[in-house]
């Protein structure tokens, strides 16, 4: 990671509050189809077009926007390592929800279940991960501001998400799914071969997204909730060829649940 990239980053993210006035402590980043949760709440809309420093994302379902107001922010829309980013691009959100003020952080993103008890329209809590991709976001040097390293040069990752998010989202939702979200590069689909292989790893639900940025913000010292929406059968488990047109779409109809659930995960954490 290259400390000019996060410098800049800072910088932009301090421009935002200077222009805003807004200095919110939970940020969130939404996964595909889940763009109309930033609309549960009155914010100042920033596009990423507008933040020289982030890059435009080009998937369905990711509007490229960042929501601000003074006690949250949200992007909506994240980047992935399979559109050409480098990591650090991968983690800007991260480090622009940082530079805003937020300490913590909820993370959502579309999965395959590979779980076979669950189905599509399932929300799981994501208690942990597998990193598949066959990158890390820290790679390179301890980036440093002002001649500080950011953060540890090998950072704890024995508690990744928050157990007390957890515990108060099966509180507020007595019918959420628990499990470990493992993260694969894409753009293609997995065969029911890994798919396999990956269940016999521990996994319970798979995407191409999340890890890097759980990553970057334990390494930040932010607090991490991630919620999975269960859009499909992993492959080899349904009858159906997999399709990001239905992702999006399971994301649409699932929307009021998850935004009642998110609702109160925000309104909890920003009393804790």
């Amino acid at each position: 990671m290259k400390s000019e990239f996060i410098a800049d980053v800072y910088h932009a993210a301090a421009e935002i509050s200077k222009t805003t006035g807004y200095r919110p402590k939970l940020g969130m980043i939404l996964g595909s189809g889940l763009s109309s949760l930033a609309e549960s709440y009155e914010c100042t809309k920033v596009p990423y077009g507008d933040i020289p420093v982030l890059p435009k994302p080009t998937v369905e379902g990711h509007r490229g926007e960042l929501y601000i107001n003074e006690d949250i922010a949200i992007c909506s829309g994240r980047f992935h390592y399979y559109e050409g980013h480098s990591p650090d691009n991968v983690v800007s959100t991260v480090a622009l929800l940082k530079g805003l003020g937020c300490e913590r952080l909820i993370v959502t993103n579309a999965a395959g279940g590979i779980n076979t008890g669950f189905s599509p329209g399932d929300i799981m809590i994501i208690e942990d991960h597998i990193n598949h991709l066959g990158f890390n976001p820290l790679m390179g040097p301890n980036p440093q501001i002002d001649g500080t390293d950011l953060g540890a040069r090998f950072p704890d990752m024995s508690r990744v998400y928050s157990p007390a998010f957890a515990a108060k989202a099966q509180e507020l939702d007595g019918d959420l799914k628990q499990g470990v979200y493992i993260a694969v590069t894409g753009p293609s689909y997995e065969t029911p071969a890994e798919i396999r292989a990956f269940s016999a790893m521990g996994a319970d639900a798979v995407g191409m997204s999340t890890v890097p940025e759980a990553i970057f913000a334990r390494y930040l010292g932010m607090e991490v909730g991630g919620l999975s929406l269960i859009t499909n059968f992993a492959a080899g488990l349904g009858h159906e060829e997999l399709h990001h047109d239905e992702v999006v779409e399971i994301g649409r109809k699932a929307a009021d649940r998850m935004k009642k659930l998110v609702a109160g995960l925000v309104d909890w954490w920003l009393k804790e």
